[in-house]
């Protein structure tokens, strides 16, 4: 009577790429969640070392301790970014992704000043070294309420464009109005300086660069200040109200892990995203 084969024999053992690749890329894993959020505190902390160092007098006073920070943070990203082409199942579609990119200019800014010192008396900026700030994008990539926003945007993008559309069309108008109603005399010297005008009053920013003198554009501008003020709302509750549908229909029929009660998982999760404990299996 022979014996059924078990499970070990049925799965291989996954080899280290395979495990590198689990922990670098699926954040709903225990070792992925921990290896993300090492990531975004360092990233956070290397953005913090930028900030100091653009100060003069702590640059100055600990100008020694933040070099050795920085190529601290340099050489971590970059065994970060060597594991993940690495491990990636499609190379070169990573390299060339956005966040591919983002990796690749967090760290060769550094390695750049390094072999071309010259280029810092070129731009007096430090531009090369500003870059790295762009590490801090990679943030996006680890938190799902980031995801979550960004898809209620792209959901209501048709929305915000229509409403755009109608606040252009305000602006022009009420700028050509303004420009007849005021002329150059006040400052109001062409139609799209008008328009200017119209916008940051609007806005409610108001730089008091061009300002009406006669008692009706005074009185246009009032009227514009009070739509501004309502008009601003607009956008901010079309993104709301999809944010909010979107997160109601996650919560219907979705998975609670029973190590920390968060819910809201999908059918197919494996992993809790927020402990990292594995969902139990119904087997036959």
């Amino acid at each position: 009577m022979t014996t059924s084969p078990s499970k070990s024999q049925h799965h291989a053992t996954p080899s280290f790429k395979e495990r590198l690749y689990i922990i670098i890329f699926e954040s709903d894993t225990k070792m992925g969640l921990l290896f993300d959020r090492v990531l975004i505190y360092a990233i956070l902390l290397s953005v913090l070392a930028v900030v100091l160092d653009s100060v003069g007098s702590i640059s100055k006073q600990y100008h020694h301790q933040l070099v050795v920070v920085e190529w601290m943070f340099t050489i971590l990203f970059s065994i970060e970014y060597i594991a993940r082409l690495y491990c990636a199942k499609y190379r070169w579609r990573y390299a060339t992704s956005f966040y591919g990119i983002i990796d690749f200019l967090a760290v060769v800014p550094t390695y750049l000043a390094l072999l071309f010192p010259e280029l810092h008396a070129l731009i007096d900026v430090r531009i090369l070294r500003l870059i790295r700030m762009f590490r801090i994008f990679k943030m996006t990539a680890y938190m799902s309420e980031y995801q979550h926003l960004a898809e209620a945007l792209s959901a209501s993008r048709r929305k915000i464009l229509v409403f755009l559309s109608v606040v252009l069309m305000v602006v022009t108008v009420m700028g050509s109005i303004m420009y007849v109603v005021e002329g150059p005399s006040n400052g109001f010297t062409s139609i799209p300086i008008a328009v200017y005008w119209a916008i940051t009053t609007m806005t409610t920013v108001g730089f008091g660069d061009i300002t009406p003198h006669t008692d009706l554009g005074k009185l246009i501008s009032s009227a514009m200040m009070l739509m501004g003020w309502g008009t601003l709302a607009v956008p901010t509750g079309i993104v709301t109200a999809e944010f909010a549908h979107r997160r109601n229909q996650e919560f219907v029929a979705k998975k609670t892990c029973d190590a920390c009660c968060t819910d809201g998982h999908e059918i197919t999760d494996q992993y809790c995203r927020h402990c990292g404990s594995r969902f139990p299996t119904s087997e036959n």
